[in-house]
């Protein structure tokens, strides 16, 4: 299987700028400022770092991102990360993380995944899945889950759609899922919010990407359950201290509409990193005002 590589960052961004209605209302922020990021996470108690694009694109670390975080933890900060990453298990990113040279607990470590995972617990029900069928399903076997393919009867057949993991996913399937959502209307949850995300050849087009393109052909609103939608956040804090006020958190991402909307909307302050992310090429300055979101903080890497 490979990866839906393909989408330049400035169409990346006009998407996100035509399904922002979707995304949860915010502030828009003020005036960003820059500095070195050590200096500027330095006045926050928690650190929350987005994954792709801020501590590693595709499967190769971002240069200095280690000692970055090795640095918080010596000057006592405690760091997390907050990942839209849905596709595979989590001791599949832990062990990722652990390769590149980061030493995350599995505590430490919050995804969309596991926001997928609580909200659908207990509910019985036929869900057919969009992930490489490859990888192992991890909890999601305990489900009663069918990976989807080329079968067009089988669609039909699920109750409910989880999509989680767009890495070989085709314009076949995706128009099977569609037709099938335009016969039955059902629930569709979404694992990965997130348009696209940075890789070593490019950018993926990421389940939201699909998610999206769904509800403009069918009708059917999804749910999303990541970043920058609350769920994630919640369960990321609880897992550090609850007591914290959010004005003493930072979230640190590369995307305007989901690390900085998200982190903005749960209270927090937000740093959006450039040289490597969704806005890399693009006129940042030019980003921030078309669509209206303002980080408090802007610098070119961790």
């Amino acid at each position: 299987m490979t990866q839906n590589i393909g989408v330049d960052p400035q169409s990346a961004f006009a998407r996100y700028l035509q399904i922002a209605d979707r995304l949860p209302r915010t502030a828009a922020g003020g005036l960003a400022e820059t500095g070195v990021f050590t200096d500027l996470a330095a006045r926050f108690d928690l650190i929350l770092f987005d994954a792709y694009g801020v501590l590693n694109v595709g499967e190769t670390a971002i240069p200095g991102a280690t000692d970055t975080i090795a640095a918080l933890r010596a000057a006592g900060k405690a760091v997390g990360v907050v990942s839209n990453s849905a596709a595979y298990p989590k001791a599949h990113m832990m062990a990722r993380y652990a390769r590149l040279g980061f030493d995350f607990s599995a505590s430490e470590v919050t995804t969309s995944r596991e926001a997928l995972t609580a909200h659908i617990a207990g509910l019985p029900c036929r869900w057919g899945v969009m992930i490489n069928p490859a990888v192992d399903l991890g909890e999601l076997a305990t489900l009663n889950t069918t990976v989807l393919g080329d079968d067009a009867e089988s669609y039909d057949a699920q109750d409910g759609f989880l999509l989680v993991g767009a890495d070989g996913w085709t314009d076949r399937r995706q128009t099977l899922l569609e037709a099938s959502l335009k016969r039955a209307p059902r629930p569709v949850l979404v694992g990965n919010p997130d348009l696209v995300a940075p890789r070593e050849t490019g950018l993926s087009r990421e389940p939201g990407w699909f998610a999206h393109r769904l509800a403009d052909r069918t009708g059917v609103m999804p749910v999303f359950l990541g970043k920058p939608f609350g769920q994630v956040f919640d369960i990321a804090l609880g897992r550090f201290n609850r007591a914290l006020r959010p004005e003493r958190v930072l979230m640190v991402g590369d995307t305007l509409h989901t690390d900085i909307l998200g982190g903005a909307q749960a209270g927090f302050a937000t740093a959006l990193v450039t040289g490597y992310g969704a806005l890399t090429g693009l006129d940042v300055t030019d980003a921030i005002a078309q669509a209206g979101l303002s980080p408090d903080f802007i610098v070119p890497n961790i």
